[in-house]
């Protein structure tokens, strides 16, 4: 299905694309009354807001506006077309970003320090390194680790230093 197959009934339109003009004015005048308009993607320009600029414009509520157009009909855009994971949930917790940020640090080492041991392909991040993050963050918690006895880690099969979870496990 295209956008301009349902542009006039669907209710909700969100791009996700991380390309410019996804969805364009003249998809907007189009949209049924009150339909909710926001973006994901990678990039602010994924909405033709400009577009939008000239038009009758109310506040919802913070990140939340009714946009009306010449016909009547209105629509409900998020965060100004920008990155409403972003905007309406009033951004990520510092504390996720950290985890997020840690996370992609440990990954850019282990590729700079490990040269030629890594294909040009998508990888997940080795179980050490991804419970190295969490580890990273138990004092933030006011969380201690308890430690496998050699004994504990090996009735479950694991080092008792880790990764505490088998390789295919996911977290």
């Amino acid at each position: 299905v295209v956008l301009e197959d349902v542009v006039a009934s669907a209710d909700i339109f969100i791009t996700t694309t991380g390309n410019k003009d996804v969805i364009r004015i003249e998809h907007m005048r189009e949209m049924k009354d009150m339909a909710i308009v926001g973006n994901i993607g990678h990039f602010d320009n994924e909405i033709q807001v400009a577009a939008l600029k000239n038009l009758k414009w109310t506040n919802v509520k913070p990140q939340v506006d009714m946009i009306e157009f010449p016909k009547g009909n209105r629509m409900i855009l998020l965060s100004e077309g920008r990155l409403l994971n972003l905007g309406n949930a009033t951004g990520h917790p510092s504390f996720v970003m950290s985890a997020s940020f840690t996370n992609q640090t440990l990954a850019q080492i282990e590729l700079f320090t490990k040269q030629g041991e890594y294909k040009n392909e998508v990888y997940i991040l080795p179980k050490h390194l991804d419970e190295k993050v969490a580890r990273l963050h138990l004092g933030r918690l006011g969380v201690t680790l308890t430690k496998l006895s050699d004994e504990q880690a090996a009735y479950i099969g694991v080092s008792s230093q880790g990764p505490f979870k088998a390789e295919h496990y996911r977290y």
